[in-house]
């Protein structure tokens, strides 16, 4: 069965059909052979009910806010913010992109709309400052996957709906592993820019970093909104989300005066073809999935995996591993769809923290966005600054190794990602 369902796949896939056409053309035809007795419309009752929980409602809702900044002003307040402190630093230029491409991570929680709200604006200031084009590509794609670590997350809400975990403490959880890859790239891009010769901008005035600060002080705001009010209790991340919404609508709207009020239809339309392309590929992985636990499936492929006694370290080594390949050929959300119920018995099993696996899950998912064959962010990457894909890929496997350096810190250091997890919500 196991190698029907995959042949089946992997040829639908062959011959280009979206990934929702595999995972449910092979549902159907795996439960007309092996289980004819069984109504099809099951299949579509699983998919109705993946997209059910109230927790999904966010994910729109922060796609909608990303949007409506990414159509407006504060991406640029936010680049200039970072500059005028770290632009006079050997690599500030690149220092400056990564974190912006952070900060804005924290506001949007969208990778692709990183790449293009940040890298859209700082590409052309590095190039002209003399680095490298493939290295400015790989820096903005990988730096844009932070925005799947620092809350809000598109990735975390999705695992947490599919394995019940917290959906506030995933997002708590995610700081510490994202300003740890921040930092690594901090300091790789300073090597590399001292190495290349290339000189750092003129140092600024306080003067002038206070009046950039005064500039970036209401796209702030996001980050109070979402991480203070989810900390504080006072919102759920659902009411984050849309708050968020209502509060880049007001900024971006009445004070910037950027986006106008009939642009909004556009940018909602915009929101409505996303949210619809997520939510088909969510509700097609839980009908993938439902069929693969009915078939015992998970009960073939990991007892010779993970063996008969597994330590909390292999079992997380396996799954980093399965979810890092998966995320290279598939969409991250359709890998965390299908996946974490194959692993979630044995994390119960061994009393895992699952807030501890989501990060992990997480971050493989931010890895392979940017890993090819196929990692979204670089085709995203391609269609935006119109580059040929061996150039955009070229300078990556520098940036992936510093990912994935992180996730094995995760498996031996889990209090990376739980320190602050613990701190706000008193464990």
């Amino acid at each position: 069965m196991l190698t029907v369902m995959v042949s089946i796949m992997g040829a639908l896939l062959l011959l280009g059909f979206p990934m929702m056409i595999p995972l449910l053309g092979a549902s159907v035809i795996i439960m007309y052979l092996y289980f004819p007795a069984f109504d099809p419309m099951i299949l579509v009752q699983q998919m109705i009910s993946g997209i059910l929980p109230p927790s999904l409602i966010a994910v729109p809702m922060f796609i909608l806010a990303a949007d409506i900044m990414s159509a407006g002003e504060m991406s640029n307040r936010l680049v200039d913010f970072v500059k005028e402190f770290v632009g006079h630093i050997r690599g500030g230029l690149a220092i400056t992109t990564a974190a912006a491409c952070t900060i804005f991570g924290a506001i949007s929680g969208s990778t692709q709309a990183t790449v293009v709200a940040i890298g859209g604006t700082m590409r052309p200031h590095l190039l002209r400052a003399g680095y490298d084009d493939s290295f400015t590509t790989a820096l903005i794609i990988n730096s844009s996957d932070i925005a799947l670590l620092i809350p809000p997350s598109i990735g975390m809400i999705v695992y947490g709906v599919v394995s019940g975990t917290s959906i506030g403490e995933l997002f708590i959880a995610g700081i510490g592993p994202g300003l740890l890859i921040l930092a690594m790239f901090a300091i790789y891009s300073y090597f590399y820019a001292r190495a290349k010769g290339i000189n750092p901008q003129e140092k600024s005035s306080w003067s002038q970093r206070w009046e950039t600060t005064k500039r970036a002080a209401v796209p702030f705001g996001f980050p109070v909104i979402i991480i203070g009010g989810i900390y504080s209790g006072f919102f759920s991340p659902t009411e984050a989300a849309a708050a968020s919404v209502l509060y880049a609508a007001f900024v971006e709207i009445l004070i910037y005066r950027n986006v106008k009020l009939k642009d909004l239809k556009e940018i909602a339309l915009s929101t409505g073809l996303v949210t619809g392309v997520v939510f088909i590929l969510v509700g097609s992985g839980v009908a993938f999935s439902w069929l693969i636990s009915f078939a015992r499936i998970p009960q073939q492929i990991l007892p010779p995996i993970i063996g008969t006694d597994p330590t909390q370290v292999w079992v997380l080594f396996v799954i980093a591993v399965a979810f890092f390949i998966g995320c290279m050929f598939v969409d991250p959300i359709v890998v965390i769809m299908v996946l974490t119920p194959i692993f979630q018995p044995v994390v119960q099993r061994l009393g895992i923290d699952p807030v501890l696996v989501g990060t992990m899950v997480t971050l493989q998912a931010a890895v392979g966005s940017a890993t090819p064959p196929f990692g979204c962010d670089i085709f995203t990457a391609i269609a935006v600054f119109k580059r040929p894909y061996f150039q955009v890929i070229k300078k990556t496997p520098v940036f992936i190794m510093m990912l994935v350096s992180v996730s094995a810190l995760l498996i031996f250091f889990p209090q990376i990602a739980l320190f602050l997890r613990d701190l706000a919500f008193g464990y």
